[in-house]
């Protein structure tokens, strides 16, 4: 299970625009949130008092509003999630919530129920064998993400709409299964493709999303398809998704909702100046029987790697899993490095592969990933070796394009993900000429030296202060109030006020992503003896010690288990410099020695008040801040670097699977 961004579930309600005698479904529902998002968007656009509604807007009637809730129901397979979905529902005014325990694939219980809204983000994972659904299917296939679109495109009403959110298996796969469902799509219900950022399910998944949009009506009344590309989505792409000012989704739906109204008035949609997009006919979509739904492949101007030859993996790859050892078996003294399900596990005394090897784990949680292994180096059975056997097919491009592929149509089972050979030997690559794959891994291996050389700096920067020995030297405790957060453990909910941990102090940032939160009650008690204030330096004391935070106070929380420096009036202190002083190479260093723990290191309240810093004057303070925070400032620019390099090799990996500017 993993959550899906709120931004992301409000962005597809938006466009969905759910109305208030309307049924709405979501078939894999986990906590509810597409359900609860579609009921606030309901409600607000029946607000009179809302500005962006019309001046006529009518308030929902006693009745409407009781009929409205009973419009709303979900199904997940897990009885936690029904009980999660229960709460949430409660939580937001629902007295009845229409919320069951029920296999959306295997059960048909509820096959006859149909839905005019279906908002959904359904699993990508099938279990190891497959799923075995009845026989009711349009689409007979065993993956979960084929069953679960084949599934809510045919229970929309004739009238009805859907967001779904795929994974890029869905948008171009060439198995039959994939290509029979986006036929079936094209020909009935799809309108538009909404392609997501890489990153966007960070730090829960890395998988590469696209959302489809269905609306049955307005389908049969176009011979278009509209696709459209979010390059951003407000918030960086890394695993810490921080918000950044680059958004493309309001215009994408902005755009989106201009080319949908344009259908439905039947205006021509040839004057549409889309600049998030492009319109295709069907026909063009249609013409080698793949329908492939990719936007970029249809763009004007470009020339398809379709011309290359796509090509099987099992057709050019001998791929097989190797003799595999026990973690008894290593030898911390090996002189060979040993390969398993994380990259290195440890050494041993023998190889059993002379050259690299491309390898794929093929078994746990990070089944999928991509491994480059070193000369002379044992590969266990945890990971699947794939060595070209044509001279058609460069190694090194090879690992560039598997590293760079979501692999996860090939992945089995939920409680133990697998890769087989049989279930990634039909997977297909782009075959471009060899001195195209050699340009291609030249480009990409070039960003990522650059990629490389900046995460070094960002890993490897701490402030240094220079201590004069003219400066006093005092201890903590008597020149700043030093406190901690509570050490009780209040019950978590799914909406209330953030806690803040250890966890979420991160890169000198408070990291609200993924916070437990907290009733009112329980922030107010924990805030009579330690409520955070603008300019107060955090910092955690257990797990990831030490990294202060100067503290936001532009929303409200509370902390737990961590160290509160307070600076009260008349302080001779500036808080940035003593941010800096924390954070230097040396005192990181005391706090690691002074760490104690068997499970989890931390330091103790005591210890932190005793620390000694120095106490120059505080002109002396904020002339060091200012030139730490001018190197801090080169620095953080590799951050945007490493942003650039990595947009960079992904416009090389799109030339590879869609498009090829012509010269």
């Amino acid at each position: 299970q993993f959550r899906t961004p709120r931004h992301i579930i409000d962005f597809m309600v938006e466009v969905i625009a759910p109305k208030k005698g309307e049924t709405i479904l979501d078939p894999a529902c986990g906590t509810a949130g597409f359900l609860i998002s579609a009921y606030k968007h309901i409600l607000r656009k029946n607000d009179p008092s809302d500005p962006s509604n019309p001046p006529d807007t009518k308030p929902l009637t006693p009745d409407e509003k009781g009929r409205l809730a009973k419009n709303f129901k979900g199904y997940d397979i897990s009885p936690d999630m029904v009980r999660l979905s229960l709460v949430n529902l409660y939580l937001h005014g629902f007295s009845d919530p229409h919320i069951y325990e029920y296999d959306t694939l295997t059960s048909e219980e509820r096959w006859n129920e149909y839905a005019d809204v279906i908002l959904a983000n359904p699993p990508f994972m099938s279990p190891k064998g497959g799923i075995k659904p009845h026989k009711r299917f349009s689409i007979q296939a065993k993956r979960s993400e084929v069953l679960f679109v084949d599934y809510m495109a045919e229970h929309l009403t004739p009238t009805g709409r859907a967001a779904i959110i795929v994974p890029e298996g869905i948008i171009f796969q060439s198995q039959g299964a994939y290509k029979e469902l986006r036929k079936m799509l094209v020909e009935n219900s799809l309108v538009a493709v909404v392609s997501l950022p890489a990153g966007c399910f960070n730090p829960y998944s890395g998988v590469k999303t696209s959302i489809l949009i269905l609306d049955k009506s307005l389908a049969r009344q176009s011979d278009t398809i509209a696709f459209f590309k979010a390059e951003n989505d407000g918030f960086g792409l890394g695993a810490q998704r921080r918000a950044i000012e680059k958004n493309d989704l309001p215009h994408v739906q902005s755009e989106l909702a201009t080319y949908l109204h344009a259908i439905r008035n039947g205006e021509s949609t040839d004057t549409l100046a889309l600049t998030t997009g492009l319109i295709v006919p069907k026909e063009k979509i249609a013409a080698n029987g793949d329908y492939n739904l990719s936007g970029e492949r249809y763009r004007e101007g470009t020339a398809s790697l379709s011309e290359f030859p796509h090509v099987s993996l099992g057709e050019v790859c001998e791929i097989y899993q190797p003799k595999t050892i026990t973690q008894q078996d290593l030898k911390d003294d090996g002189a060979f490095v040993v390969y398993g399900a994380n990259g290195v596990i440890g050494r041993y005394d023998q190889f059993n592969h002379e050259f690299p090897e491309v390898i794929v784990t093929c078994r746990g949680a990070t089944c999928g990933t991509v491994n480059y292994s070193t000369a002379k180096s044992w590969i266990t059975g945890n990971a699947m070796v794939f060595s070209p056997k044509t001279d058609l097919l460069l190694k090194d491009y090879l690992f560039q394009i598997l590293k760079h592929s979501d692999l996860s149509s090939t992945i089995s089972g939920s409680a133990q993900p697998q890769i087989t050979r049989q279930s990634i030997s039909p997977y297909q690559i782009p075959l471009p000429p060899l001195e195209i794959q050699k340009e291609i891994v030249a480009e990409i291996e070039g960003y990522q030296k650059v990629i490389n050389g900046a995460r070094a700096v960002l890993d490897h920067y701490r402030p240094h202060i220079p201590i004069h020995p003219d400066w006093p030297m005092v201890e903590l405790g008597e020149v700043c109030d030093v406190r901690d957060g509570t050490h009780d453990s209040p019950k978590y909910f799914l909406e209330g006020y953030p806690l803040i941990t250890s966890k979420n102090l991160k890169d000198g940032f408070i990291d609200f992503s993924d916070v437990n939160l907290i009733t009112r009650e329980d922030l107010d008690a924990i805030n009579k003896r330690s409520k955070v204030d603008a300019g107060d330096l955090l910092m955690p004391m257990i797990g990831t010690i030490g990294n202060p935070v100067v503290a936001d106070a532009s929303r409200e929380y509370a902390v737990k288990n961590v160290a509160l420096i307070k600076f009260p009036k008349g302080c001779q202190v500036n808080n940035r410099f003593l941010k800096d002083v924390l954070d230097s190479a040396a005192m990181q260093d005391r706090f690691q020695r002074q760490a104690s723990g068997s499970t989890q290191k931390f330091i103790p309240l005591g210890f932190i008040r005793k620390l000694e810093i120095p106490l120059p004057p505080l002109a002396e303070q904020q002339a060091i801040v200012a030139e730490i925070e001018a190197e801090q400032a080169l620095v953080n620019a590799n951050r945007e670097l490493i942003t650039r390099m990595e947009a960079k090799i992904q416009s090389v990996l799109s030339r590879i699977w869609g498009e090829v500017e012509k010269s």
